[in-house]
């Protein structure tokens, strides 16, 4: 034992003789063989080749074997250069799990995951993480796709340089199924609202949706203190119409689903951006629903927890008005109406003589345009500087009278009417192809 003192460092001694130790008692009949199994942490079947080895070679027999012999398994250099070279070349912002997925699908180079992130380690081209601080309760995932949806934005530099931009996410929290992503300047209520009716259109109505405590979510009267429930924003008036419910999160961690999946695609969507020369929003945004949601979700996507989902049609819900900026403004003496710097003129109803003095509400669209009602009727739309569009004749109101009586196929030429009921049109899809 003293003669390989030079050789094998002082924990591997100090191993061996305690390993010698407990052979000797249970050989002696101090301790059972499972009981010297235990102590050692292996089973009892290693501590039988264990007491042949001290038998045959003496305590010399109970070091370990592997020191200084390179194993079998070693990587090549030259194949540890070439990964090296690459990461350092070419995939430099890419994180670990990214850069080794691009080794095996672009360079069919199939090292394993441990081995990649140790080498990049080493060779200081990662950095270690640190530990994670104190202990949370997981939340358990909903059982059905639909129960509750996750809405969030992400202000990072997407595109590599000095512009920042908001990376708008709809996930679900039984499967973490993205429904929606996409770039823009800021995250505001038109472009949360955006996000929502495309959801809804796609997969229908869901349950609840949880969100943070941004201004175009929720009222909060005090700084970091609890919401106003009997003051919705745009987006809780129409969510409360949809009848879905609105969960407001108070920490970070209460959010922790949506912010791990914020902290994949900030260490994947710029190096793809990069990868494929994309610089602008409008290619951003082609790529994100042409490619990148669905590659993302067929490796992110998990199982849900129980088999069905519970999303509900919304076919009578008229979506165009829902998802619209509602402001309450009084009609003129001159039967005009004033709306951020804009004067709209309003024409002359048939069913009343003036519409002075009248409670206007002006719905903002999320294309700009304006819609003016008054009473339930329809009394204009305007286009975003406030003109007048331009309106149906008798006879194409008519025509849009029998469509709505299922008499003649409905023509897709029609402009939107300005004097008729909101109830001629009671879908979203006619009112923004008329």
């Amino acid at each position: 034992m003293r003669e390989s003192m030079a050789i094998y460092p002082i924990t591997a001694m100090e191993r061996a003789m305690k390993l010698q130790e407990v052979l000797l008692r249970a050989t002696s009949g101090k301790i059972k063989w499972w009981q010297a199994a235990e102590l050692i942490g292996i089973s009892a079947r290693q501590l039988r080749r264990w007491r042949k080895r001290l038998e045959d070679e003496g305590p010399k027999g109970l070091l370990d074997r592997r020191r200084r012999k390179p194993s079998s398994r070693r990587v090549a250099k030259k194949q540890a250069d070439e990964v090296l070279g690459l990461y350092r070349d070419r995939y430099f912002d890419l994180n670990v799990r990214h850069f080794h997925e691009k080794l095996g699908e672009e360079h069919q180079i199939g090292l394993s995951y441990t081995w990649v992130k140790q080498a990049l380690q080493a060779a200081g081209l990662v950095k270690r993480k640190s530990r994670r601080g104190v202990h949370r309760k997981r939340r358990e995932r909903r059982p059905l796709p639909g129960m509750m949806l996750h809405i969030d934005g992400s202000e990072h530099h997407w595109f590599q340089d000095e512009r920042k931009h908001d990376l708008i996410v709809i996930l679900d929290d039984a499967t973490s199924d993205i429904y929606y992503a996409q770039l823009a300047p800021e995250e505001s209520t038109f472009t949360v609202m955006a996000g929502l009716r495309a959801v809804i259109e796609q997969k229908g109505l869901f349950c609840s949706l949880y969100s943070d405590r941004g201004a175009h979510f929720w009222l909060t009267p005090k700084s970091g203190g609890k919401v106003d429930y009997e003051r919705p924003t745009q987006v809780g008036r129409a969510m409360k119409e949809l009848g879905v419910h609105m969960i407001p999160s108070y920490s970070p961690q209460a959010r922790g689903r949506s912010e791990r999946s914020f902290s994949t695609w900030q260490g994947r969507l710029p190096q793809e951006l990069r990868l494929r020369s994309i610089r602008t929003l409008e290619a951003a945004n082609q790529f994100l629903n042409e490619h990148y949601i669905a590659e993302f979700n067929r490796r992110f996507t998990v199982p849900a927890a129980e088999r069905g989902t519970a999303f509900m049609s919304c076919r009578n819900r008229n979506l165009e008005l829902v998802f619209t900026q509602r402001y309450e403004r009084t009609v003129d003496r001159d039967n005009t109406v004033r709306f951020h710097n804009l004067v709209m003129q309003l024409e002359r109803a048939h069913w009343r003589h003036t519409l002075a003095g009248c409670k206007a509400i002006i719905h903002q669209h999320l294309d700009m345009t304006l819609t003016l009602m008054i009473a339930g009727h329809r009394i204009g739309h305007y286009s975003a500087d406030g003109k007048l569009l331009t309106p149906l004749s008798k006879k194409q109101i008519k025509a849009v009278e029998k469509t709505l009586r299922g008499k003649v196929p409905f023509p897709l030429n029609l402009q939107i009417p300005q004097t008729t009921r909101d109830s001629h049109f009671p879908t979203a899809s006619t009112a923004t192809n008329l």
